[in-house]
């Protein structure tokens, strides 16, 4: 490993960067691949060049949502190994780099009157153009990425984790330091927008997502950081194709809705100097949520400096 100094391990803690994804959480997120609230504050920067290793630690509880199963109760627990590379290489005066990822999920869901649950493996997430710019007092962020179907799928209520489908995700994002060069103070916007494929298993096209996240941080001592996150998701067109009119998945549930959801609550992010480690935890609240489930949800994330 190679040492690195502060104002790098200082820039690499305000990133998580600007295009992650989990796997879908069956009846819990519908419509594309991404949940939001995983990024948290300063979401808009992406590190310097380097290798990173991040592992997420993903927690939803939803047993409510509207036009859900009165039954809902859906808990799910995702584990990611993220592999990022940055590189000195410039694209239109940005560090270009790439990631890749591979979600384990476990899922315990009752809905509809059906009760499933598993561990398997869900999604594979490919990154290959992340691209980085740095200035005084400002980050800005941008990426292609894109979702291979390679978890198992299963129509209906499941705890299956595959999507069924390939999804696309254009990702720009920013985070801007108001108070000085110290950076003690960090407000960030991150936008994402999944345009998906048909999925041949049930002749369906899911509707395209726009997700917006938002944090305002505060640095303390340099190894702290605190502050509150907050998200929306909003389903952009309806889904088309033969199989989605009907597509019933519990009493008034109907496909062709667009579906969103609101979300908000605190982080706190820990740099551990000497292992080269950050450590970060967010929650956030749901509520607003229309023709989808809302909740709870979780986030402790382990982010390694090589």
């Amino acid at each position: 490993m190679r040492l690195v100094n502060t104002k790098r391990a200082r820039l690499a803690g305000l990133f998580i960067t600007a295009c992650v994804l989990l796997p879908s959480l069956a009846v819990a997120q519908p419509s594309g691949h991404y949940p939001p609230g995983v990024e948290g504050i300063k979401a808009g920067s992406i590190p310097p060049p380097g290798f990173y290793t991040k592992d997420y630690n993903y927690f939803y509880y939803a047993g409510r949502g509207d036009r859900m199963p009165p039954d809902l109760n859906v808990v799910t627990y995702v584990n990611v190994l993220r592999q990022i590379w940055v590189t000195k290489c410039k694209i239109l005066g940005a560090d270009y780099g790439m990631d890749a990822l591979v979600p384990f999920c476990y899922t315990d869901l009752r809905a509809a009157g059906v009760k499933d649950s598993g561990f398997e493996v869900g999604d594979i997430y490919f990154e290959p153009l992340l691209l980085a710019w740095h200035w005084q007092q400002f980050d800005l962020g941008a990426g292609y990425a894109f979702w291979a179907p390679t978890g198992d799928f299963q129509n209906g209520p499941t705890a299956k984790p595959g999507k069924g489908f390939w999804s696309n995700m254009f990702t720009l994002g920013g985070t801007w330091y108001p108070a000085g060069e110290d950076k003690s103070w960090a407000i960030s916007i991150l936008n994402r927008y999944e345009i998906h494929t048909e999925n041949d298993h049930i002749n369906v096209t899911r509707g395209n997502n726009y997700t917006l996240e938002f944090g305002l941080s505060k640095n303390l001592e340099q190894k702290v950081d605190v502050g509150v996150i907050g998200y929306i998701q909003q389903q952009t067109t309806k889904d088309s194709g033969r199989g989605a009119v009907p597509a019933v998945l519990g009493p008034g549930y109907n496909r062709s809705v667009l579906d969103r959801v609101f979300g908000v609550g605190p982080e706190v992010n820990f740099f551990w100097g000497k292992a080269k480690l950050f450590i970060s935890a967010r929650y956030a609240y749901e509520f607003g949520a229309r023709d989808r489930a809302e909740g709870h949800m979780a986030c402790v994330t382990l982010t390694k400096i090589w």
